[in-house]
């Protein structure tokens, strides 16, 4: 597999050098650390923000902070989680006297290490709460979790409690938010070719050029069923009708749309899925508030898509409507 990359060992760290160079009036990066944080953080009278996990997965997480999202990302190494000490010291950085809250995907190195993170901040004196995503409908358990697994619906909970921080919300009024998010969001992806991590120079799992695998994990872990290619149409109805089958959603109800890219699928072929899920929920009239079409949580050079549904109410509305600054998830 062909990458465009110096030193295989040394991705992680010249990646976040790159970003740092690319906005340094907006980030920084704890010393002695992998972690990118907000060049203002932490911010007074406010709670910090955290989330993170292995690279790889890009703009996630570090695209995503700025105002009304995150103040400082975790970055560890390809699909692998970030030390205990390098979350334990991003907690500490944030930590404003309000109190910090984490954002962790489902898998098992992440929440081992981000929760004794928060034990040993904890023993300090800091009030930590944490929230565990797990939007993924398509296995209960993988080679990475213990049940499902957290993927791109992560990043509306990113947004969810990045502005109710924002907007002046404790601990306790973020993590109320963040159990309603996490309840009511649900996402399902497949994948046509597969990624190569860089230090291993080769695909990490095969795919032949007629088949497609369902509810692929995005660091390559199996899915549900390996099966011919099919049309967009085909797809959009497969993942849709699966999310839908695990979500309550009922006539009228409003929902936001996330179709992620997995990295190294055009935009075209996105917008064409989307063109497919928007009629699905037309034709069962649940109502489309707003629509996410792009890369926010990729795998690597992975070839394929996620589809995620937030079901919204009034509150997570103006919270997914409030601005944020993060490069990655920019709302005025």
């Amino acid at each position: 597999m062909k990458k465009i990359i110096n030193d295989p060992e040394q991705v992680a760290q010249e990646m976040i050098t790159g970003m740092l160079l690319a906005a340094p009036n907006k980030l920084k990066q704890l010393k002695d650390t992998t972690v990118i944080m907000r060049k203002d953080a932490p911010i007074k009278r406010k709670v910090g923000i955290v989330s993170g996990g292995g690279s790889g997965h890009e703009p996630a997480h570090a695209g995503y902070i700025g105002s009304g999202m995150l103040d400082a990302a975790v970055i560890g190494e390809v699909f692998t989680s970030p030390s205990v000490d390098q979350v334990y010291e991003a907690i500490k950085a944030v930590d404003s006297g309000e109190g910090v809250f984490l954002v962790i995907k489902n898998y098992t190195g992440d929440v081992l290490n981000f929760e004794m993170a928060a034990e040993l901040a904890t023993a300090e004196g800091i009030q930590v709460e944490q929230i565990i995503v797990n939007d993924d409908v398509a296995v209960e358990d993988s080679s990475f979790t213990t049940g499902r697994r957290g993927i791109a619906g992560t990043i509306f909970i990113h947004k969810i409690v990045g502005a109710k921080a924002n907007l002046g919300g404790s601990l306790e009024e973020i993590k109320r938010v963040a159990e309603k998010a996490v309840a009511n969001v649900r996402s399902m992806g497949m994948a046509i070719t597969p990624c190569s991590i860089p230090a291993a120079g080769e695909a990490s799992f095969t795919l032949s050029e007629q088949e497609m695998e369902i509810g692929i994990g995005i660091h390559g872990e199996p899915g549900i069923e390996r099966k011919p290619l099919a049309t967009a149409k085909e797809i959009a109805t497969e993942l849709t009708q699966k999310i839908l089958a695990d979500i309550n959603l009922q006539k009228n109800d409003e929902v936001a749309v996330l179709i992620n890219g997995l990295g190294s699928t055009p935009d075209m072929e996105l917008y064409i899925l989307n063109k497919e899920v928007q009629q699905i929920l037309k034709e069962k009239e649940i109502h489309v508030y707003q629509t996410f079409v792009g890369e926010y949580m990729t795998a690597l050079e992975m070839g394929g898509c996620s589809f995620t549904l937030l079901k919204l109410d009034d509150e997570l509305k103006s919270l997914l409507d409030h601005p944020s600054e993060a490069p990655h998830f920019i709302v005025k």
